[in-house]
């Protein structure tokens, strides 16, 4: 499978999308946002891929925002508002993915890039990262989730600061508010990417996936709701090979091997 913005990467269990255009500082366009949607099609079907990571070639930039160049030439009303909703589905289906998600945030996260971090269920930063939604220094407005995942994330107050104001923040003050769940040095976030990838790897798909569905789903409704939505997954998953083969591992004494079933 061949991509022009994008490199897709495979091995023990763990893929690989990279936003590959250094030169833009991974800067994201329309046609990027296509390509990682084919790609998740792919990696969703793949049934020896169990944990998903997201991330920007170099060290400069994970995903820089979106590509200025483009915004210049003056698009319409009409073409922003059939390209946008795109965009929307891509991080939507990326927080709802049926595999864990894990953004290694390797430089510049701004605008769509954070937004892209937003939709991934654990982010992972370098120490010299920064991030945060400019998007009102343009005149515009996040368009990819932002105004929706940052103040689910890190509280309403703490959103509409960095929403009005357009700041950006360093990878620990990330840290400190929640929009990040790590913060390491450079020679450092591959190992924990890697390390944080595979542990999870190890771990039974079905439970994997019923674990974020309830959460996610929990999020945005009632207690009562969320509890009940919990019970059925966890019925699920009680009625799985994975459960069987779980519970006797841990009889036994050994490393479970869990198959997705």
């Amino acid at each position: 499978m061949e991509f022009e913005d994008i490199r897709v990467e495979k091995a023990d269990g763990i893929a690989v999308i990279t936003i590959d255009r250094p030169k833009v500082l991974n800067a994201i366009r329309y046609v990027t946002m296509l390509e990682i949607d084919k790609a998740l099609d792919d990696i969703e079907e793949d049934e020896s891929i169990r944990v998903l990571v997201i991330t920007g070639a170099g060290d400069k930039a994970f995903i820089s925002g979106g590509d200025i160049s483009i915004m210049a030439r003056g698009r319409g009303y009409v073409e922003t508002l059939t390209e946008t909703p795109k965009g929307q589905a891509v991080c939507t289906r990326i927080e709802h993915f049926p595999k864990p998600v894990i953004a290694r945030i390797n430089g510049f996260a701004l605008g769509g890039g954070t937004e892209v971090a937003l939709s991934c269920d654990i982010r992972i930063a370098v120490e010299h990262a920064i991030m945060g939604l400019p998007e009102i220094k343009l005149g515009i407005i996040p368009g990819y989730g932002g105004t929706q995942r940052l103040p689910r994330l890190v509280g309403m107050g703490k959103a509409k600061e960095l929403i009005m104001t357009g700041d950006h923040i360093s990878a620990m003050e990330a840290l400190n508010i929640g929009l990040v769940n790590h913060v390491v040095p450079k020679e450092e976030l591959d190992v924990l990417v890697s390390k944080m990838a595979g542990k999870i790897a190890s771990k039974s798909p079905i439970a994997l996936h019923m674990a974020k569905a309830s959460i996610n789903n929990g999020v945005q409704a009632d207690l009562r709701t969320g509890l009940d939505y919990e019970a059925r997954c966890f019925s699920l998953c009680f009625g799985s090979e994975d459960r069987v083969e779980g519970t006797n591992a841990f009889m036994e004494k050994r490393k479970p091997k869990f198959t997705g079933r």
